[in-house]
């Protein structure tokens, strides 16, 4: 991550260089944009008064195929706020509905507008999307626009959660407008450059069921397996393959989520990518204490969207995909509902396979035994009734240690303790390779919720992005402990208060 220098305030911007659109690699083929009109509205972003580049993502352009000494020129910035518009790219906003917090919405892309589908030098093929964009026609009379600090926040978690070795979106760069944007106070606004597998999303589903256009419903099956699932797509049932597919793929997203400790704050449907990727980070934050319980999205009174609600509203999420695919799953609909339990149904036996895998892995466990997920659920409840750091915990056990009984607490840790290192013993592999297991499973740094909210205060009242830099820099090394420092591997000190997350719209 870079920040790119910007000219002082009230100077007019430089002139927009082409040099970014002639030379940085782009090769655009939009599929989406050839599906009918149905799916999307053409629409080009609104022009900003001074848009500037002030995070750039050198290796996420180098992994495109793009050439990022091309985006140097101060002019470079137009196209990342969309007052250029990339030679090759088709601007859309994506129709869609969701569930939020259970009850269902018409929605679209109000303030995000899709430029097209980049294809890497490898053949991979990526959504460039443009987030606080402009109004869209899907807007709800919403301004369409994106303030900078939780563009920066989206930009800092994404990345991170992409060192962390867990499927997401992921950010390439944040450009500001030199426009004000109106939410609880006047705040500068920006646009975020969005990169994802795709943008296809449960509620995208949904909207379609909701109109009853069955056409339309088989279309966009035919076409998400033939870009996420291809070796899906010549199955004699395709919805059912689709449906089976993107059960598992998200049986293996929130078992990584609960791995790390991050909870998403937002899980509606419409946030939910058939892609398998994390995607949208309004709320979002990652747990000190463990607490299934733990909340910090400030609207989410219920705690619907709680750490450990996160298994079971996903099931829900994707019982409403099975509801969508309904009419197509089987012309008989008493037949399509058989099918459709059957593998709704295998979620949570999917979730749990995953689940498991991933405390063995944090437990330095290469074997299986039976007992194993009694063994992981007895720390947790430590954890939980001592208010145990979940990532300073796993990051610092050792079989080596002896730990002392001086409470009752500590009393229930020894006895844990001594149930592991049995169970260690029981395996041939070396402590060796147990601890490089252990350390490659557990993070040493993740984003704790006072240093971002630190340094994202910085970077949007003092325009200093040296901290967000720094943090940025530890956070793309989140299992090598060697080189951070002691503020950044430790819980919050006593006394930090809670974290409380917004969604930014």
């Amino acid at each position: 991550m870079i920040k790119v220098e910007t000219e002082p305030p009230g100077k007019l911007p430089a002139k927009p260089s082409h040099v970014a659109s002639r030379h940085a690699g782009w090769h655009f083929d939009n599929s989406y944009a050839r599906l009918p009109e149905v799916f999307h509205t053409r629409v080009n972003p609104t022009p900003v008064a001074q848009p500037r580049l002030v995070i750039f993502n050198h290796p996420l352009a180098h992994s495109l195929g793009l050439d990022p000494a091309a985006f140097s020129d101060p002019g470079a910035a137009a196209f990342f706020t969309g007052n250029q518009i990339l030679p090759g790219a088709e601007p859309i906003a994506q129709a869609y509905a969701g569930h939020q917090y259970g009850n269902f919405v018409r929605l679209g892309d109000g303030r995000a507008i899709l430029l097209g589908e980049h294809r890497t030098p490898t053949g991979e093929r990526f959504d460039i999307q443009l987030k606080g964009a402009g109004p869209t026609l899907y807007s709800r009379r919403g301004d369409g626009r994106a303030a900078l600090g939780p563009m920066l926040r989206e930009y800092l978690i994404s990345e991170a959660m992409h060192a962390l070795g867990i499927p997401t979106t992921r950010s390439l760069a944040v450009a500001t407008t030199g426009e004000p944007v109106l939410r609880e106070q006047t705040l500068p606004g920006a646009v975020l450059t969005r990169v994802a597998a795709s943008h296809i999303r449960v509620g995208t589903f949904e909207y379609f069921a909701g109109l009853g256009d069955h056409d339309a419903l088989g279309r966009l099956t035919d076409h998400t397996l033939r870009r996420h699932f291809p070796d899906r797509a010549e199955s004699d049932h395709p919805a059912l393959a689709l449906l089976e597919g993107v059960v598992e793929r998200q049986a293996s997203l929130i078992a990584h989520w609960m791995r790390v400790g991050f909870v998403h704050g937002v899980m509606n449907t419409d946030n939910m990518a058939l892609s398998g990727e994390t995607i949208d980070y309004g709320p979002c934050a990652f747990v000190d204490a463990y607490d299934p319980a733990a909340v910090f999205s400030s609207i989410d009174h219920h705690g619907r969207y709680a750490f450990g609600q996160q298994p079971r509203i996903a099931a829900w999420n994707l019982a409403r995909l099975a509801e969508a695919l309904l009419p197509i799953l089987h012309p008989k609909p008493q037949a399509a509902l058989l099918r459709a339990n059957e593998v709704i149904d295998s979620f949570s036996a999917r979730f749990h396979r995953h689940w498991l895998a991933s405390l063995r892995a944090k437990l330095g466990l290469f074997s299986v035994e039976p007992e194993d997920a009694s063994l992981a659920e007895e720390l947790l409840r430590w954890m939980q009734q001592s208010r145990a750091d979940y990532t300073h915990t796993f990051r610092n056990l050792r079989a080596d240690a002896t730990p002392e009984s001086t409470s009752p607490a500590d009393a229930v840790f020894t006895a844990w303790h001594r149930r592991w290192t049995e169970r260690l013993a029981r395996q041939h592999q070396a402590e060796t390779e147990v601890i490089r297991l252990m350390n490659a499973n557990n993070p040493a740094v993740i984003p704790r919720n006072h240093m971002v909210e630190a340094a994202l205060a910085a970077a949007t009242t003092g325009n200093d992005f040296a901290q967000l830099e720094r943090l940025n820099a530890a956070l793309a090394k989140p299992y090598d402990a060697a080189d951070q420092t002691a503020a950044l591997l430790n819980p919050p000190p006593p006394g930090t208060p809670a974290c409380r997350t917004f969604c930014g719209t």
